[in-house]
């Protein structure tokens, strides 16, 4: 599993107040499609936050449930990159955070269902939806919405990292 660290306020281990854990996923369809959600102008890959006393894989399997309508078995996900923020004094809280977001390859052949999705308020008020983008197409797809929202020049920076790693895994 490959590791990425970004600490641009150079702090250390102690000096973190919290640790938040994510995961995400790149599920690729039959098809060589990758299927993200799309809120607020933005895409991301399917994921969310670790619940208490669940694994990671449980994570995943659940928020995929809820974003993307799609039932995924453990043997099915692949966990493949981990990247982590320290973020000294995160949305101005006082609080140094890491953040640590798992990202899993998702092989599926079940169509995503917009209608199952288990949205919150916030998805919601973006007119969420999942989208399957082809594979081919997605750097130019993401590349394309970085001027939608502001948000998209980190968020589509981190996605075409994933997206070049899945590439290079894929490829072997």
């Amino acid at each position: 599993m490959k590791e990425i660290l970004y600490n641009y306020d150079n702090l250390s281990k102690e000096q973190i107040d919290e640790t938040i854990i994510r995961t995400k996923a790149v599920i690729v369809n039959n098809n060589k499609d990758i299927i993200l959600g799309y809120s607020h102008k933005t895409f991301q890959f399917p994921g969310g936050h670790l619940e208490d006393g669940e694994t990671l894989e449980e994570c995943l399997i659940r928020e995929i449930k809820e974003e993307a309508g799609i039932n995924v078995i453990k043997e099915n996900c692949t966990l493949f990159e981990k990247i982590t923020y320290f973020n000294k004094n995160y949305h101005n809280s006082g609080k140094n955070r890491c953040n640590e977001i798992y990202y899993f390859i998702v092989k599926t052949n079940e169509n995503f269902d917009n209608n199952e999705l288990k949205l919150t308020v916030q998805e919601k008020e973006g007119n969420f939806k999942v989208v399957a983008i082809p594979l081919k197409n997605i750097e130019q797809v993401l590349i394309k919405s970085i001027p939608d929202n502001p948000i998209n020049e980190i968020i589509v920076e981190e996605m075409l990292d994933i997206i070049k790693e899945y590439k290079k895994i894929a490829s072997k």
